[in-house]
């Protein structure tokens, strides 16, 4: 079993995948997305992304070459002291769930945050019910600081979610002259 996670193209395939995956009922309760999304909607939202100078990293995540995981790094704002922020969204297909998918797709965010993108702190929300998601992002070194009471509406309820983040381990700094 190969997981390989890679940038997402504006292709009808990722389109497609995305679509599948954030489609699915037993996904789309677990994000902020809606029902009834489509190819269309996100082929807009894949070709948006590969503009010149977005700051987004939207990945793919594929298990023996078939799309099943989604992730993305965004900026948490676009305010001037908010720069040092992003936040960070995921889903994974139920048929490849607790198969390593989401530690491939934090593996890479995380790494991309902390080597290449200059981000201090990782934020993300997660519905408090959702204690697998909860347990994978404590794996990753994010905490809990606060819960948001009837954070969203999910299915005709108002839900709580947890605020967690993450700060860099390793803060990088210019090193002293010689």
């Amino acid at each position: 079993m190969s997981i390989t996670v890679r940038r997402a193209t504006a292709t009808a395939t990722d389109a497609a995948a995305f679509a599948r995956i954030m489609g699915d009922p037993a996904v789309y309760p677990g994000l902020m997305q809606l029902p009834y999304t489509n190819e269309a909607l996100w082929a807009a939202r894949l070709a948006d992304n590969d503009q010149p100078g977005k700051p987004d990293l939207v990945l793919a995540a594929e298990l023996n070459g078939e799309v099943v995981g989604t992730a993305g790094l965004h900026p948490a704002s676009p305010a001037l002291r908010r720069r040092h922020a992003s936040m960070i969204g995921m889903s994974v297909a139920p048929a490849a769930q607790r198969q390593g998918v989401g530690s491939a797709l934090m593996t890479a965010l995380c790494d991309y945050a902390d080597r290449w993108a200059g981000v201090l702190r990782l934020e993300l929300d997660v519905y408090t019910d959702n204690l697998t998601a909860v347990r994978l992002y404590q794996r990753f070194g994010f905490v809990i600081e606060g819960t948001l009471r009837g954070y969203a509406m999910r299915d005709g309820q108002y839900v709580d979610s947890y605020a967690m983040a993450r700060f860099h381990p390793n803060p990088p700094g210019i090193p002293p002259q010689a």
